[in-house]
C-alpha cells in the first residue's frame, strides 16, 4: 500500500476514533500471577472496587479527576499496560498485547480478592474491558465501556471484517514503524488534537504517546484492527453502559453515529447507551462533569 495511503488511514483512524492523583495517595501494588508484568496497578481509596483502564498509548493519569472523585467512596484501581506511558514495555514473542492484558487483569483480579469489581474502559481499555466481561463473565459486576466498538474496524468500514480487515492493519502497524522520531512526535501531536478538544490537556496525552514504546503501540493498534468480539457480546452477563462522544465538529449528523453504536452493539441483551455532546474522543478530560455524573450514576445502579 503506498505511504500516503496508509497515512491516511491512519489518520482517518484516529479521527473517527473520535466518535465514537495524586501520586502520594497511591498505593502502587504488585500482582503475584505469572502475567503481572503485562499491567502495572496503582490503588487509592477504600470500598467498592472500580478498574479503570486507559486506552492506546494513554497514562493511567487520564483518570485522576475521576479516581479522586470516586476515592472516598471506593476503591480505585487505575491500571496502566506495559509499554504505554510511564510502565515499561516487556517481551512479547506472541506479539499480543490486548489479549494478555485481559488475562493479567483477571489474574489481578484473583490474587486480590476482588469481587465483582465494575470496570471502566475507554477505548482500547474499553475493548480490554468487553474481552474480560466476555472471557470471564462470573468475574466482573458492571463494564463500562468509554468510545469504543466490539469490533475497532467498523468505524472506516461498516461491512468490515477480520479478512478485509488485514492489509489494512498490517499497513498501518508497518508505516507507524517505520516513522522517524521526529514524524512520530508530529503526528502524535496532530493526532492528539483530533482526539482531545480541550487544549491543556492535549500536552500530558502527546507525552504519554511518545515516552509509549513503539513497537507495543504498533503490535496494540493491529491486535485492535483485527479483533472482532461481536460473536463474543452474548457471553457478558454483566450489565454495560456504552458511553460515546459526539460534537457537530465531526461533520457527520449524531443520529448517525447513534446507528453506529447500536448495529455494533445489537448482540449485546443488557446494555443502555449514554452519549456525551461537545466532546472529542476524550471523554473524560472534555467533559470531566458530564463524564462523572454518568460514572456516579452507572454504580449507583
Amino acid at each position: 500500500m503506498h505511504t500516503t495511503t496508509v497515512r491516511a488511514l491512519f489518520g482517518a483512524t484516529l479521527l473517527l476514533m473520535s466518535l465514537l492523583f495524586s501520586a502520594s495517595a497511591a498505593q502502587p501494588v504488585t500482582p503475584l500471577s505469572p502475567h503481572s508484568q503485562r499491567i502495572s496497578v496503582q490503588t487509592q481509596g477504600a470500598g467498592t472496587d472500580v478498574i479503570l483502564i486507559p486506552g492506546l498509548a494513554s497514562s493511567r493519569d487520564v483518570w485522576a479527576e475521576v479516581a479522586a472523585g470516586l476515592r472516598s467512596n471506593h476503591r480505585v484501581h487505575l491500571v496502566e499496560l506495559a509499554g504505554f506511558a510511564t510502565t515499561p514495555a516487556v517481551s512479547r514473542p506472541e506479539g499480543k498485547v490486548i489479549a494478555p492484558a485481559v488475562e493479567a487483569i483477571a489474574d489481578y483480579i484473583q490474587a486480590q480478592h476482588i469481587h465483582a469489581p465494575m470496570i471502566v474502559g475507554h477505548s482500547l481499555g474499553g475493548e480490554i474491558a468487553l474481552m474480560l466481561g466476555a472471557r470471564y463473565p462470573d468475574m466482573v459486576g458492571r463494564l463500562m465501556i468509554v468510545d469504543a466498538l466490539p469490533f475497532y474496524t467498523l468505524m472506516m468500514d461498516p461491512a468490515a471484517t477480520r479478512e478485509t480487515a488485514a492489509s489494512h492493519a498490517a499497513a498501518t502497524r508497518e508505516w507507524l514503524l517505520q516513522q522517524s522520531p521526529q514524524q512520530f512526535d508530529a503526528f502524535q501531536t496532530a493526532s492528539i488534537a483530533r482526539l482531545a478538544k480541550t487544549e491543556t490537556v492535549r500536552p500530558a496525552l502527546v507525552a504519554a504517546s511518545i515516552h509509549s514504546d513503539r513497537k507495543t503501540v504498533a503490535d496494540a493498534l493491529y491486535e485492535l484492527m483485527m479483533t472482532d468480539l461481536r460473536p463474543e457480546l452474548g457471553r457478558i452477563k454483566a450489565p454495560m453502559e456504552i458511553v460515546y462522544a459526539y460534537d457537530p465538529l465531526f461533520g457527520i449528523p449524531a443520529t448517525r453515529v447513534e446507528a453506529m453504536y447500536h448495529q455494533a452493539y445489537a448482540s449485546a441483551s443488557d446494555i443502555h447507551f449514554t452519549r456525551i455532546d461537545e466532546s472529542f474522543h476524550f471523554v473524560m478530560l472534555d467533559q470531566p462533569e458530564r463524564f462523572f455524573s454518568a460514572v456516579e450514576a452507572f454504580l449507583k445502579e
